[in-house]
């Protein structure tokens, strides 16, 4: 296997079976010695292997997030060096990513697991893939639903906001109950209600 060193030479540690013949290596990834320095094992991108502060790194989440997925058994190590530590693909990144859209979308942790396991215990793919599709199809209009009424609040905001433009040049000296009946204002014009709710009890 041949190794790549950046630095000072350190001792290289073996993390694939000995014995096989040497694949082409192109490209570089981070392989924990058995010291606290980390040396560039070079090989393809499929044979990429990274340690779990790495991983957190690439993809954004702590390393204790991963270690719970693992737990849960989200994610897994592609291997481990000789020294114990975990290593990963960039498999693993695409995982993580896809647990963390997951997320976005409202389903928890154990709701992921139940999903996950739904679809590995479906013997033939094409069941397998309708259940995504249909728990697709649902999370797609709770979102469409979900735009709405943010697209909503968005136009309620913004007809709140050039209400309450009149006010910055105010100098009365009434009290905030007299905004009720405020000349300033257009007596056509319909009060917001984000604004109205603070004149009624």
């Amino acid at each position: 296997m041949t190794i790549q060193l950046h630095k000072k030479p350190v001792p290289a540690v073996t993390t694939e079976p000995t014995g096989a013949a040497a694949a082409p290596r192109d490209v570089a990834a981070k392989v924990p010695t058995s010291g606290a320095r980390e040396t560039e094992l070079v090989g393809p991108a499929s044979t990429l292997r990274v340690r779990v502060g790495d991983l957190a790194k690439r993809t954004g989440k702590t390393v204790r997030a991963l270690h719970l997925y693992e737990e849960l058994g989200l994610l897994a190590p592609a291997q481990r060096s000789s020294g114990g530590y975990r290593l990963y693909t960039r498999d693993a990144e695409v995982r993580v990513r896809w647990i963390d859209k997951l997320q976005q979308m409202g389903f928890s942790l154990p709701d992921i697991k139940q999903i996950v396991q739904d679809v590995e215990q479906s013997r033939r793919a094409p069941v397998a893939m309708q259940r995504v599709q249909d728990l697709f199809r649902e999370k797609l209009e709770e979102t469409r639903e979900q735009l709405r009424r943010l697209s909503a609040l968005e136009s309620e905001l913004t007809a709140s906001l050039t209400y309450l433009e009149t006010c910055d040049g105010c100098e009365t000296d009434e009290l905030l109950g007299a905004c009720a009946g405020c000349a300033r204002h257009d007596c056509d014009h319909k009060t917001p209600e984000l604004v109205l709710g603070f004149r009624v009890h």
